[in-house]
């Protein structure tokens, strides 16, 4: 039996996307274990869901830092000193570094609520709704030096409905994140994702 996948989190906010990595872990659907959460939120529901499931976690905010690269450098010796393999970003909303992207090369995954590369960065549901595009969904990919830019992992269809909002759309597609995160973390776990010429292949 070979050593588990570490996984450490990084969330801002609600952490859904967590709960659905600690349920998929719980459940025994995903041969992982979290090793440490990270949120540069105090109040960040994450941490409490982190809490709740006995997960070691810890709030580190860039404002007590000198500059990015500090800041940096101190998650990255959290997440060493934790033996994280994998970092998963979950609602993290601070853009990282060149300098942490390059530590962790290939190492670091994402979930973005549109099919990417249509609609980087911040409300990509209410850009598809005033888009007009009849489907959207969602993309885990490894994480690079530009805005959801990185090579793609896996992603899921959702139909947009005449009548959609913001919110419905958002609903249905988060219901699609919490199935294909845990899902391309497990394919990480099994050695079955190769990067070639910034394209994922799965083994």
């Amino acid at each position: 039996m070979g050593k588990k996948l570490v996984v450490g989190v990084l969330a801002s906010g609600r952490g859904t996307n967590l709960q659905s990595i600690i349920n998929s872990i719980e459940e025994g659907r995903l041969d992982a274990e979290i090793g440490i959460v990270i949120s540069d939120n105090p109040e960040a529901k994450a941490l409490l869901r982190a809490e709740n499931h006995g997960l070691k976690q810890q709030c580190i905010e860039s404002g007590d830092f000198a500059d990015t690269e500090e800041y940096e450098e101190e998650m990255i010796e959290v997440l060493e000193e934790n033996n994280v393999d994998l970092v998963a970003m979950a609602g993290f909303m601070k853009i990282l570094s060149s300098y942490f992207i390059q530590h962790y090369s290939n190492r670091i995954m994402n979930i973005h609520p549109s099919l990417l590369p249509a609609f980087p960065g911040t409300d990509a549901q209410k850009q598809a709704l005033e888009y007009g595009v009849k489907v959207s969904g969602c993309t885990v990919h490894f994480a690079d030096e530009g805005m959801d830019s990185g090579p793609i992992i896996m992603q899921a269809a959702v139909s947009v409905l005449e009548d959609d909002t913001v919110e419905s759309l958002s609903k249905r597609i988060l219901a699609e994140e919490h199935r294909i995160y845990p899902e391309a973390i497990q394919l990480y776990a099994d050695n079955k994702l190769q990067v070639r010429d910034d394209r994922v292949e799965i083994l």
